[in-house]
């Protein structure tokens, strides 16, 4: 589990593409302090176990499922990673409820100055802003953001200028791609709330069953 509140820039040292994983390789330095091999990383909002750490940086695999719902296929080396370690259960909560499951991807349609903030509005697909709400929370390429407004085919957050210098999301412009991830309990409010499908009964009638039957 994550809060969304990133701990520093890693930069990607190698990456090695299989036909359908890759091997990924992560320069870094905060979150190395108390890593160790089967800890979990968010990287750009993805959570990867670590399977390899060495002074420098640390080593993960990213499986098939994880290459198509995320923009982590796209990755080089020398691209820069949002990270993050687990939360520690003794720990301040500062964003919000963050999974690391990504849930699509998004592309950037448009960033604008604002006094000090900047402004950018995401497109994606309804069926993953149908969970997006007003003022709610989201994850950007595992950044905890505020929903400023929210429209059938794209919502805007808006992020001061700190968050811009120590993300990867100051980096990026129009066009980009980012790694999304909705709130985790509008997805289980729409379970419990979804009608359920009641079960069929077997049908097994026959034409011995009928005779037994008097029929």
């Amino acid at each position: 589990m994550f809060t969304g509140i990133v701990e520093e820039l890693g930069t990607v040292r190698s990456i090695r593409r299989g036909p359908q994983w890759a091997v990924v390789s992560i320069g870094a330095n905060t979150v190395l302090s108390d890593l160790k091999v089967g800890d979990s990383v968010a990287v750009n909002g993805v959570c990867l176990t670590a399977t390899a750490k060495d002074s420098t940086g640390f080593t993960a695999d990213v499986m098939h499922e994880t290459l198509d719902r995320s923009s982590l296929g796209v990755l080089t080396p020398g691209s820069h990673v949002n990270l993050e370690r687990a939360m520690a259960a003794g720990g301040r909560f500062g964003g919000h409820i963050v999974s690391g499951h990504i849930d699509g991807v998004g592309t950037i349609a448009q960033v604008r100055r604002d006094g000090i903030a900047l402004w950018y509005t995401i497109e994606a697909s309804p069926a993953l802003l149908r969970y997006v709400v007003e003022k709610g929370s989201i994850t950007v390429d595992g950044i905890s953001l505020t929903v400023a407004w929210v429209e059938a085919h794209r919502f805007a957050v808006s992020i001061i200028p700190h968050t811009a210098s120590v993300t990867l999301l100051g980096e990026k412009g129009v066009g980009d791609v980012v790694n999304l991830e909705t709130d985790l309990l509008a997805k289980y409010v729409e379970k419990l709330l979804r009608p359920q499908e009641a079960p069929q009964p077997e049908r097994n009638i026959t034409w011995e069953f009928l005779a037994e039957h008097g029929f």
